[in-house]
């Protein structure tokens, strides 16, 4: 039986334990559904921005705090993750600052004393998968006679749109991700959430394509359920 890969994502406003996770993403097989908190600030419009930007159905709810935003991610999992058979995928998303999601995540939360909401679903991250079974080396004249300068690519963007079509990158307003916090900061909530619905959607489409290319034991899958419940 093959998981229903769903593709997961977060921005944050830095990386300090005292920063906040600003966005939620996840990846479905009908679109995706985004979760982007305020900062008590208005929002109303941002739903409408979104739609005209994403070539996908985005379903966008604002929160004002982080903590409500946790605690819809948490009632979203409960509904739509757990018991169900799917796979959770980031990329990059275990290794603290060269990939942290789930680092920063847990952080969080346990700051909070909230919940953890991935209880009994299973996880991959697509960054070994991918940078080690597919050739993600380009290569170009550096201008002299020196030859050619070779680069592995290892972030999402650049991975991504040599591996796939390219289309979701077009959808993401940012060069860098590090814009996102400033994104954050002036309230252009619906730049920020273009960029995690880009984020997730070429999570997805690398998902796929390893799922396509690769062996089920390519995939480190693990359970991201706690040792105790809270």
């Amino acid at each position: 039986m093959v998981l229903e890969l769903v593709a997961f994502d977060i921005e944050t406003t830095g990386f300090g334990v005292d920063d906040e996770v600003t966005a939620v993403g996840f990846a479905v097989p009908m679109g995706v559904r985004v979760f982007v908190q305020t900062g008590g600030r208005d929002a109303d419009d941002v739903a409408s921005q979104v739609s005209d930007r994403v070539p996908v159905h985005v379903q966008v709810t604002a929160h004002p705090t982080e903590r409500a935003l946790f605690e819809a991610v948490g009632s979203f999992t409960e509904e739509r993750l757990q018991d169900d058979d799917v796979l959770l995928v980031a990329f990059n998303g275990e290794r603290w600052k060269g990939g942290f999601d789930l680092p920063f995540f847990r952080t969080r939360l346990a700051r909070l004393e909230i919940e953890w909401p991935f209880r009994d679903v299973p996880y991959a991250d697509l960054m070994p998968v991918i940078t080690r079974r597919f050739n993600t080396t380009v290569t170009s004249s550096d201008g002299n006679d020196a030859g050619v300068v070779s680069d592995d690519l290892g972030d999402l963007a650049g991975v991504y749109d040599v591996l796939c079509d390219g289309r979701f990158s077009d959808v993401d307003p940012f060069v860098e991700s590090a814009e996102a916090v400033t994104a954050f900061d002036e309230g252009r909530f619906a730049d920020l959430v273009a960029h995690n619905a880009a984020d997730v959607l070429r999570t997805r489409d690398l998902g796929r394509l390893a799922q396509w290319y690769c062996s089920k034991s390519e995939f480190s899958v693990k359970s991201l359920s706690p040792t105790v419940q809270r």
